[in-house]
């Protein structure tokens, strides 16, 4: 099996730090017999927090991760003084990173901006000392708090990757070539099925110096709702794309039946994506004469604006970009 440098998923046991115990302690010095009660509080335990890093675009630099243990809180001591909060344990992530609890599935917190912190998991409080409980009815209070036990437990970090548009189709549709040639992605680039099994991302250089981030996704198959192929892996990185780009090769055998297939996973799988926007590309169009594009044309929706490319010759690409960063900006102006 091919390795890689993308992780996009990691399982990790985590625990925050217990808050240190409040001091049960009375005041004894030369000068002082039986002085009042003076014990100090516990500290806090340490968090466990996730820091958005826009310069990580993977969650490789914790795939030795296996368990995340952060620092009790101290004990609380005389004299009022209260113990030492535990040393937080901050864990950088990229942008689109989810954190699940593994147990349940619930989403506990997302990092979508760079310096953002998030306290995932947060540390037990330490517990209040025996001066806190002095009254005019008890001076000499002999008791005090613990402190609170941390959160632990299996935990999972996923990433959902951040682009403008995310290129969708059957493998070996020609979404890598595509990506080479208007990016300065190298992508690999092979006659065969899955040659792309992990997410790659490029910057598409627009007129005037403007730019929009497009990535190169695992091709879906029908089934990929289920689990098949790559299935949910490649479906969990299309979910932040802005505008969903479908690319269909000219040399397809039915040009609506595999639009049908690949919106019918997308649906399948979450609902929501068919709300996004939809560009379609004919690409390898190079083989194609004037009444084979009108012929395709007809099988296409109405409704979603279609380009016919040729990533090899560089025919329809500006075009494709111009539709793109239109797109782009008709969501930002609504």
């Amino acid at each position: 099996m091919e390795k890689t440098n993308f992780v996009d998923q990691i399982r990790v046991f985590c625990r925050s730090g217990h808050g240190g115990a409040g001091s049960k302690h009375f005041m004894r010095n030369k000068l002082t017999a039986l002085g009042g009660p003076d014990g100090g509080d516990g500290g806090r335990g340490a968090h466990i927090i996730l820091k958005g890093n826009a310069q990580l675009w993977t969650l490789l630099h914790l795939r030795y991760y296996k368990n995340v243990l952060a620092e009790d809180g101290e004990n609380g001591s005389k004299n009022n003084s209260t113990g030492r909060f535990g040393k937080d344990i901050i864990i950088q992530v990229p942008l689109g990173t989810i954190a699940r609890d593994e147990e349940t599935g619930g989403i506990e917190a997302e990092i979508l901006e760079d310096g953002q912190e998030i306290i995932w998991l947060k540390g037990g409080r330490g517990g209040l000392g025996n001066s806190n409980f002095k009254s005019a009815t008890n001076q000499s209070p002999d008791y005090a708090q613990p402190g609170e036990t941390g959160v632990e437990g299996w935990k999972v970090l996923e990433l959902k990757v951040l682009a403008d548009v995310g290129l969708v189709g059957f493998p070996n549709a020609g979404k890598s070539t595509l990506l080479s040639s208007i990016t300065a992605a190298t992508p690999k680039i092979a006659d065969y099925a899955f040659t792309t099994i992990v997410p790659q991302l490029g910057m598409v250089e627009y007129r005037d110096g403007k730019s929009f981030c497009i990535a190169d996704l695992p091709g879906i198959i029908e089934g990929a709702a289920e689990g098949k192929g790559l299935g949910h892996r490649f479906l969990r990185h299309i979910e932040r794309n802005s505008i969903l780009l479908f690319l269909i090769p000219a040399d397809s055998k039915d040009h609506k039946k595999e639009l049908e297939v690949l919106m019918n996973e997308l649906k399948e799988y979450n609902p929501e994506m068919l709300q996004k926007d939809f560009v379609i590309a004919i690409s390898k169009t190079d083989m194609l004469d004037d009444e084979l594009k009108e012929a395709i044309k007809k099988e296409l929706p109405a409704e979603i604006p279609h380009v016919f490319i040729s990533s090899v010759t560089g025919y329809g690409l500006q075009e494709l970009k111009d539709l793109l960063w239109k797109t782009l900006n008709d969501q930002k102006n609504n």
